[in-house]
């Protein structure tokens, strides 16, 4: 897969920091001492963290060399170092491992989330945000440009992309080694400036695998399919603005004293 562009990602900052903060203002934590941003992408969420926990050891991690860049940038007191959300362990337990939107990209997460949550401090928490929108319009545009005769030689084998268990599942193996688990979906309604603005909203993130197979030529005409897939889909308010229906799934596992 291409590298992250944090610039692409940014352009909808406000809207993608949203969850962020939602899912921070839910952490149960009033002074933990270290704080770990999973997946910290330019660091709009690690800044959250920082603001909250101003006494805090904060750190973060990504796997985008990019996306590093732009965090150290924007945050250069911060230690931010490049990992997996896959593989990584901490070295000691942290207070809170937070994570937002970064594990419905990770195989198997269910059983990484239980390993995280069992690796927290006494009393710690893993708080953890997911996008929830592969049957959302957006995402269902995409599989059906795929699916045009044109693109039959780069999609033979669909891009593949795991559909989030059901709630049961997390709440069943988090209260393996947590004492509380909390879990809630919220459905956001971003408005977007046009049906091109959902298109670059989704280049940056869901996107991604499917123009990553494609020359430059045959992005183009992807492009251009999915946008006009993207206009019928969600058609224009009374004042020219589209909603973006997002839904995100929330889950905060707190580890017993």
């Amino acid at each position: 897969m291409a590298a992250w562009s944090a610039a692409q990602y940014l352009k909808f900052e406000d809207e993608r920091t949203r969850a962020a903060r939602d899912l921070l203002n839910a952490v149960p934590l009033a002074a933990p001492r270290t704080v770990v941003d999973v997946g910290c992408g330019p660091g709009n969420s690690t800044e959250l963290l920082v603001e909250r926990y101003p006494e805090a050891t904060v750190s973060g991690f990504d796997s985008s060399a990019e996306m590093l860049t732009a965090a150290r940038k924007r945050l250069p007191k911060v230690a931010f170092a490049q990992a997996s959300a896959e593989t990584w362990t901490p070295q000691a337990p942290p207070d809170l491992i937070y994570a937002n939107a970064v594990f419905q990209w990770v195989p198997d997460h269910v059983a990484v989330l239980v390993r995280l949550a069992g690796a927290l401090a006494p009393g710690g928490a893993l708080a953890v945000q997911m996008p929830d929108n592969l049957d959302e319009p957006s995402h269902r545009a995409m599989r059906d440009t795929a699916a045009e005769p044109e693109f039959a030689e780069a999609f033979r084998v669909p891009v593949a992309r795991e559909a989030l268990p059901p709630v049961g599942s997390y709440y069943d193996a988090l209260k393996l080694v947590a004492a509380r688990v909390e879990i809630w979906r919220t459905t956001y309604h971003h408005a977007l400036a046009d049906a091109d603005a959902i298109v670059e909203w989704v280049k940056g993130t869901g996107l991604r695998p499917f123009l990553d197979r494609l020359a430059q030529r045959q992005r183009e005409v992807f492009l251009a399919l999915y946008r006009e897939r993207i206009a019928v889909e969600y058609p224009p308010q009374s004042d020219g603005r589209v909603l973006l229906r997002f839904p995100r799934l929330f889950i905060i596992a707190t580890k017993a004293l």
